[in-house]
């Protein structure tokens, strides 16, 4: 299921290119997807042996081509839903930051054992128009299996951008929004800002 989730989530990476992205009024945001997720790939497939000799170069990868084409902040905002009413922009922008971060340590090292032949974009079926979309998409289990994953993307001034995913009916947006809840009660927003910061920090000093 980690390795699904993680093809999921960087296949967001799906707006890289700037050739396909450039098309995007043009094309139905599966076709964007499938077109930049393959992009993505062949770049890890050109490197992978070097690649797997250095993780944190994917780390660097995900971080460039993901991030400015992944809705973080809102991704973020509906994750800590009411926290984030009562939350202060100091609070917010670092919450941001250290929930992707958290997203691309926990799940950018698994990038390496995924090939192009590991997902299917199927045929989109929504209504463009509205701004808002789900894409499907099948993910290849190591035994063969076929998980089913779908992702949300909206229109934003920035083009399509992708904010969740849902693996099998299951939002990671809401799976992290009941932990981070739970945890926020507990301990208050600071404190879980704080571990998620230190984590990142543990992570980075142990390389």
């Amino acid at each position: 299921m980690i390795r699904a989730l993680t093809l999921a989530l960087l296949s967001v990476a799906a707006f890289s290119n700037g050739a396909v992205a450039s098309a995007a009024e043009a094309n139905e945001p599966s076709q964007i997807i499938q077109n930049a997720a393959n992009e993505m790939l062949k770049e890890l497939d050109a490197h992978r042996v070097d690649y797997r000799k250095d993780p944190s170069k994917v780390s660097a990868l995900v971080d460039r081509v993901l991030l400015p084409h992944f809705d973080s902040q809102y991704a973020a905002q509906q994750v800590l839903a009411k926290y984030w009413r009562t939350a202060s922009p100091e609070q917010r922008d670092r919450f941001i930051k250290a929930f992707y971060q958290s997203l691309l340590k926990n799940y950018g090292a698994a990038l390496l054992e995924f090939t192009a032949d590991r997902m299917t974009v199927l045929p989109f079926a929504g209504d463009l128009a509205s701004g808002r979309a789900v894409i499907r998409t099948q993910v290849k289990r190591d035994n063969g299996t076929q998980v089913p994953v779908n992702y949300s993307v909206h229109k934003t001034d920035k083009g399509w951008m992708a904010y969740d995913v849902s693996i099998e009916g299951i939002s990671y947006i809401k799976s992290y929004r009941t932990d981070f809840g739970a945890e926020i009660d507990q301990k208050g927003l600071d404190e879980v800002i704080d571990r998620l910061e230190k984590q990142q920090c543990c992570k980075a000093a142990t390389k």
